[in-house]
């Protein structure tokens, strides 16, 4: 069955993606070099990263729904919920900067304003908590496919 590695693939592929993507929101994303041009960029990088989560999100459940091993075995495995309910977490942490780099855009394009040191610091960190959660993430993952 050539689904099955094709949709891991694509899993780890869009995983890659996000690390990547995150960590490069989370370099830029400093008071000290944030201008329009970089505010511009945040907000393409946020798209990718939210493509890649998508990606991510669409390829795990049809792993779920069309894989060798069955929505069955999925949900009776304990790890498989403590990785949802991390993957969930991570959701509602990364919503906070996608909006905030979303407002930082209309205000540029309106009156040229860029958010200020304090909203800038609060977005970072959000981005660096979301990005800290993959690791472990990617443990209980190891761990579940070791069988425990």
């Amino acid at each position: 069955m050539i689904l099955e590695p094709f949709l891991a693939s694509l899993h780890i592929v869009a995983i890659l993606a996000i690390v990547v993507f995150s960590s490069s929101q989370a370099a830029l994303c400093r008071q000290e070099w944030l201008n329009a041009a970089v505010v511009r960029r945040l907000l393409r990088l946020d798209w990718i990263y939210l493509t890649a989560l998508a990606v991510l999100i669409l390829s795990g459940v049809a792993r779920v729904v069309w894989g060798i091993k069955g929505w069955q075995w999925y949900v009776g495995q304990p790890l498989f919920h403590v990785k949802m309910t991390l993957v969930v977490l991570t959701l509602l942490i990364v919503t906070r900067p996608s909006l905030a780099i979303r407002r930082w855009v209309r205000a540029l394009d309106t009156s040229g304003a860029l958010p200020g040191a304090q909203e800038i610091d609060r977005v970072r960190r959000a981005i660096m908590l979301h990005t800290h959660i993959m690791p472990f993430i990617a443990v209980v993952a190891v761990f579940w496919a070791r069988g425990w």
